[in-house]
């Protein structure tokens, strides 16, 4: 049989070539889009590429083997505020501006945390600069909305979530914020911290209407959707893993009931709320913040917006800690249960490994190497740089910027030279340095505690990750060093003070 080709089909089958041609330049020639997702008090140890058994992340484990998984990331600080104050400023905690948790004192119930000021530029505001569209999705925690720390002022479009982390303890809150405005999401909010002596502990008496991430998530498709056609920034600071524990029972009931049966029932008693099966409420949270990075992987997909767009998935800090009953961690976590370090030492509000090394998987197609590892060590400053190169975003600030390019780290394995070691310095928790300078790490704590805080610990994180061999002693050469170099380059915060480093530093 002979088939005849009619003219105006080979005329639209070379226009149709022509047009994906187009498209392909195009996308060649579009700066990259950026989607930054941050869980909240994710440890090292709890996600299945990080070699967790028994909590299931298969959305997060198949974007590391699309990607790069990071073996030595680190926070920029031990707990919230200061986390996202350094990612987004680009400065350790030795210059940025919040050292710490602290409200800003606007005497509303959930009042905010302290402001970051306008003096300060931010990641987004760069961004926005180059061409960029920014939304972000989640816990703010760097000023209310009638302040300069809003995100609306520091070079966001867009801002639906918690803008205060106090909110954020529950799931079920009254209120979320839209831009910088209130907006009501449940009649009946759950307060995220009750306790329960005596009684039965029921799940769903701690759920109401609307559960927070669900909505968050949506809003932050909707940006995709609205956005596709442009560069954009899509911040994702995600509020799961972080207690009260209040995740769907759909995630709970894929859980062993035989996992609870030592401990039992969770009434409270390390604050937050009670769970009638903690363990599987933990692992349930953990699966739930998974789901939502598929449904965001999913939307790029959709969009096809895959190719061009550089994801990055991390954490703000290690897991919860202990607290006053040894069975259960803080809000009824069972992170011991679970190995959420890694087997590394400490856990949030501790600069030990266990709170500061996080877990880190990017995923950019045609640029990073699906399955491979990135050895060098990293920490939250640097991606100020990084995102910055990636997107051709001029680096114009006011601050000193303290992060190192991770590009070639990430696309070829390249060791970037740091010419400043990591260096952390926490306001909170007794008060807290440590610095990281090749393999060594030296830190010292209690430096709020009296006239004299504890001497400085040092570890070879080479030969000991889990720090369990104070070296000081053997090498006060290195201790020496190190702290000259902090003390010469620390800028005192009044708004933060340690007046122990204030009093050397004079």
């Amino acid at each position: 049989m002979q088939f005849l080709i009619q003219p105006y089909f080979v005329f639209a089958v070379i226009c149709c070539a022509f047009s994906v041609d187009r498209i392909a330049v195009a996308q060649q020639n579009t700066p990259p889009n950026i989607v930054f997702i941050l869980a909240d008090d994710l440890g090292y140890g709890e996600l299945g590429c990080y070699g967790q058994e028994k909590i299931k992340t298969p959305n997060i484990d198949q974007l590391a083997s699309q990607g790069a998984r990071f073996t030595q990331h680190y926070t920029g600080a031990p707990v919230c505020a200061p986390a996202r104050c350094t990612l987004l400023t680009g400065q350790n905690l030795a210059h940025a501006e919040i050292r710490g948790n602290r409200d800003s004192g606007n005497g509303r119930i959930f009042p905010g945390q302290f402001p970051i000021t306008n003096e300060v530029v931010t990641l987004a505001e760069v961004l926005k600069s180059a061409g960029y569209t920014n939304g972000a999705f989640g816990k703010w925690g760097l000023g209310p909305s009638n302040t300069t720390g809003s995100p609306m002022k520091q070079g966001f479009d867009r801002y639906y979530g918690y803008n205060c982390q106090r909110n954020a303890h529950s799931y079920y809150p009254p209120f979320l914020d839209s831009d910088e405005k209130e907006v009501r999401i449940n009649n009946f909010a759950i307060p995220g911290h009750l306790r329960l002596p005596s009684g039965e502990v029921r799940a769903d008496d701690y759920r109401a209407e609307n559960y927070a991430p669900d909505l968050i998530l949506d809003e932050a498709v909707k940006f995709i959707e609205q956005n596709k056609n442009k560069p954009f920034f899509l911040y994702l600071p995600f509020v799961e893993p972080h207690v009260a524990m209040q995740p769907p029972q759909e995630w709970i009931n894929q859980y062993p009931t035989e996992w609870d049966e030592e401990n039992g029932v969770y009434r409270g008693q390390n604050g937050y709320l009670p769970h009638p099966r903690p363990r599987a409420g933990y692992a349930a949270m953990i699966s739930d913040l998974d789901e939502h990075v598929g449904t965001i992987l999913e939307n790029l997909k959709k969009f096809d917006l895959e190719k061009n767009t550089i994801v990055i998935f991390t954490s703000d800090n290690g897991p919860t800690h202990g607290s006053r009953d040894p069975k259960f961690h803080v809000g009824g976590a069972a992170s011991t249960f679970f190995n959420s370090t890694g087997g590394l030492k400490g856990f949030k509000g501790s600069c030990y490994e266990g709170g500061i090394r996080v877990p880190c998987v990017v995923r950019w197609p045609n640029h990073v190497k699906p399955g491979s590892e990135v050895l060098t060590p990293s920490y939250f400053p640097d991606w100020f740089p990084t995102l910055a190169n990636i997107a051709d975003a001029p680096l114009e600030t006011t601050q000193t910027l303290d992060g190192i390019d991770l590009t070639g780290a990430m696309k070829s394995g390249a060791n970037p030279k740091r010419e400043q070691p990591m260096t952390w310095e926490f306001n909170g928790y007794g008060g807290i340095v440590a610095i990281r300078d090749g393999n060594w790490k030296a830190l010292r704590r209690n430096l709020r505690k009296g006239e004299q805080p504890l001497e400085w610990e040092l570890y070879n994180l080479e030969t000991d990750p889990s720090e369990s061999k104070d070296v000081a002693s053997d090498h006060p050469e290195i201790v020496a060093k190190l702290e000259a170099g902090f003390l010469k380059s620390r800028i005192t915060e009044p708004d933060f003070p340690i007046p122990f480093l204030d009093k050397l530093a004079e």
